[in-house]
């Protein structure tokens, strides 16, 4: 297998030479054999990753960022970018927990991984180099469009891999194998998802809701129970987080964030708490519920013909997702697109120093008459700087 073909393997092979053996394992083999474009380099090691990776940093004239506690490490050397871990074995002490792992032979490493089509590495050095390890039929699986777990207790020991085998059936376009659907069902059935952090759901989520056919995925996660067993308020509507991405890109939202947004607001007093268990950030976190709230809410309030000055005051403080999300709600756009092109970055050519400067006292009152000539300036009334002078004096001395 032609592995030398891909890019950076012309620095990459010659870096691994007197290193233990190392392998090309995951979604890299998988591309490969389809003969698509790779965009992760993972490297299995059987051997010290760590030390490995500080010494393949020096050679490639790079840098390593290492991670003691899993073991793991990526290299960095220009355009040349590698994740670097040691073959281990798993043991789950309860079903949805992280790992505790120790190494282990390629064969057990393979063994651990979530699906078929991902349990194959080709090696990298030595006399092994190009030759395909394929314990599970995974080539076999490929070449038959199937997604397929390597055990019956794969959806139970780690859920995760529910929204990952729907994200793969989206993305390569291949079903699930009979009996890995069936076990996907049951696991959803029972509740699998629940066991499992708010942080991992949310990456395999958002991974899924970032694929180009993701209303494709979402509908499969609706057919197969698996939105409500992630949680019991949470509906996976294909047609309303479509319409919120593809709006996203009018509004310059996260597309991600958008189609979240939109599924949440179906529920969004119930589903608020789980927000906050997916640990998204603190600015995505609150740019989520913000449109998951306010989204639904603005097609009324903007179908009423508002002035400018009343757009500006309903849009002004939301975020793009928030703007998305009324659009998929049937917003009209006119208001929306005006507000974006026109109203968002209006500002008056005068500030409270200049007020000050022509005697106002500093106070409350300042504030007020600037956003009330503001609101005027945006509805055509007041135009240039001495005009917002006098009418920001006008309306102090009115109302002390």
């Amino acid at each position: 297998m032609n592995v030398a073909a891909l890019p950076g393997m012309d620095r990459l092979l010659p870096a691994l030479e007197g290193l233990p053996p190392a392998y090309l394992v995951g979604g890299a083999v998988r591309d490969l054999l389809l003969e698509s474009d790779s965009v992760d380099l993972d490297v299995a090691m059987e051997g010290d990753a760590l030390a490995a990776a500080w010494e393949l940093a020096e050679r490639l004239e790079g840098r390593a960022m290492t991670h003691e506690r899993f073991g793991t490490a990526t290299v960095r050397a220009g355009d040349l970018v590698f994740d670097l871990a040691g073959t281990r074995r798993e043991r789950y002490e309860r079903p949805g927990a992280l790992p505790e792992v120790e190494p282990a032979p390629l064969a057990e490493d393979l063994a651990r991984r979530d699906f078929t089509v991902n349990a194959m590495a080709i090696g990298l050095t030595g006399d092994d180099l190009g030759e395909l390890h394929d314990p599970h039929g995974g080539r076999e699986d490929l070449e038959a469009g199937l997604i397929r777990v390597l055990h019956d207790r794969s959806f139970i020991d780690d859920p995760t891999r529910l929204l990952r085998a729907v994200r793969y059936e989206t993305r390569l376009g291949f079903p699930m194998e009979p009996e890995t659907e069936q076990l996907a069902r049951e696991a959803a059935a029972e509740g699998a998802p629940a066991t499992v952090s708010g942080q991992r759901v949310r990456d395999e989520l958002l991974d899924l809701l970032g694929e180009q056919d993701a209303p494709t995925g979402l509908a499969r996660l609706r057919e197969l129970g698996i939105d409500r067993a992630v949680h019991p308020a949470f509906d996976a509507d294909p047609e309303l987080a479509a319409e919120a991405a593809l709006r996203a890109a009018e509004t310059a939202a996260d597309r991600r964030l958008a189609a979240l947004a939109a599924l949440v607001s179906r529920a969004p007093d119930d589903l608020e708490p789980w927000v906050d268990s997916l640990a998204l950030g603190r600015g995505a976190r609150d740019r989520v519920v913000a449109a998951a709230r306010q989204g639904p809410a603005l097609p009324r309030a903007l179908r009423a013909d508002p002035p400018a000055s009343a757009i500006h005051a309903l849009l002004s403080c939301e975020p793009a997702e928030t703007l998305a999300v009324a659009l998929a709600y049937g917003a009209p756009a006119e208001p929306i697109h005006r507000f974006l092109t026109e109203l968002q970055g209006a500002h008056l050519e005068i500030t409270g120093d200049d007020l000050i400067a022509a005697g106002v006292p500093e106070g409350p009152l300042i504030g007020q008459a600037l956003n009330e000539v503001l609101r005027m300036k945006l509805d055509g009334r007041v135009s240039g700087r001495g005009e917002e002078l006098r009418t920001a004096l006008e309306l102090v001395e009115a109302g002390q």
